[in-house]
């Protein structure tokens, strides 16, 4: 089983930037796919972006296209999320997790790390 840490959340203005990070433990890690999500206060988990075992397909709720890149290092076991043009909207708690099947069903499992707080203010 993959465990996750994530880091790099902060607070920012809107139109900023913040680059999270997830480093995973365990052997198998670039044998899932591995996503974002992020859950504001009072609303419910909700997807972000996505990437293949090997980092050559990602996949991106509509509400962060343009703006946001997931990107992925195999050798070093991490998962980045770099996040450009932040919105208000935005704030929330990020979190990486593990896929089952493909980046499109985007289905998470195992346990959720602690997450990383995004703050973006206006």
């Amino acid at each position: 089983q993959v465990q996750l840490v994530e880091s790099g959340g902060g607070s920012v203005q809107a139109g900023g930037s913040l680059r999270l990070s997830c480093a995973a433990s365990g052997r198998t890690f670039n044998s899932y796919a591995m996503g974002w999500f992020r859950q504001a206060l009072g609303k419910e988990r909700e997807f972000v972006a996505a990437i293949n075992t090997w980092g050559g397909s990602t996949y991106y709720a509509d509400f962060v296209k343009g703006r946001f890149t997931i990107s992925r290092d195999n050798a070093k076991n991490t998962v980045a999320l770099q996040m450009n043009s932040l919105k208000p909207e935005d704030t929330a708690v990020y979190y990486c997790a593990a896929l089952k099947g493909n980046i499109w069903t985007h289905i998470p499992f195992g346990s959720w790390g602690q997450g990383t707080q995004v703050t973006v203010s206006s």
